[in-house]
């Protein structure tokens, strides 16, 4: 049976002040309240191989500035998510690459409703600023992922953007409500001020794909 997770922005736990690296990760991977117990499954790739991720869609809205900034975002996040060191690595495709996640440039407003998308389970939800979906098996293997833009995300959040969604893809789908955490993860709910990731991101990152 294949199920279908939408990490959208509005997907987020509250806490105040630094949390524990224990607390920071269930919250992030599962939705746990700081000392309390998971709201969703814990989700992860198991694939052997590297991750293929790739920008398939580039709605002419995007042509120019836009598309250049957004591939350069691209490139850097997946060079910070390998450069975790986590268990999981990622490659940049190109769209007929048939990438795992695939990145869509979609020429509509956040909060409109998405339709002629080519991907399997998309038409017909609607399309955060920037957001995440993962389809993942009832063991929590995660089978596939895609990640989408509006035009009514700034050009300035590009970087953080594409940041959070790629790790959010990869399984840690909840954002933190917490304003310690503005400016120290790229998971905070509030804040597209950070452009890498932060030490607890790494942790999390490292806790859900250990190394060997």
């Amino acid at each position: 049976m294949l199920l279908g997770h939408a990490a959208m922005a509005q997907e987020f736990v509250a806490s105040d002040g630094a949390l524990s690296d224990d607390d920071f990760y269930r919250l992030v991977a599962c939705a746990a309240p700081p000392g309390g117990d998971c709201a969703k499954p814990m989700v992860r790739w198991t694939q052997d191989r590297p991750l293929r991720v790739g920008i398939v869609r580039m709605d002419r809205a995007f042509l120019g500035g836009k598309a250049k900034r957004a591939r350069a975002a691209l490139v850097r996040a997946v060079q910070q998510v390998n450069a975790a060191e986590a268990g999981v690595r990622l490659i940049v495709v190109d769209a007929q690459d048939v990438p795992d996640i695939p990145i869509l440039m979609v020429d509509a407003e956040a909060g409109a409703m998405l339709a002629g998308t080519g991907v399997d389970g998309l038409d017909g939800q609607r399309i955060g600023g920037a957001s995440t979906r993962v389809w993942y098996r009832p063991d929590g293997e995660v089978l596939r992922a895609a990640v989408l833009f509006s035009r009514t995300l700034s050009i300035r959040s590009y970087e953080s953007a594409m940041l959070e969604e790629l790790v959010q893809a990869l399984g840690l789908l909840t954002d933190i409500r917490n304003p310690f955490y503005d400016t120290r993860s790229v998971l905070s709910q509030d804040s597209n001020a950070v452009k890498r990731l932060g030490a607890q991101d790494i942790m999390a990152l490292r806790r859900h794909y250990p190394e060997g």
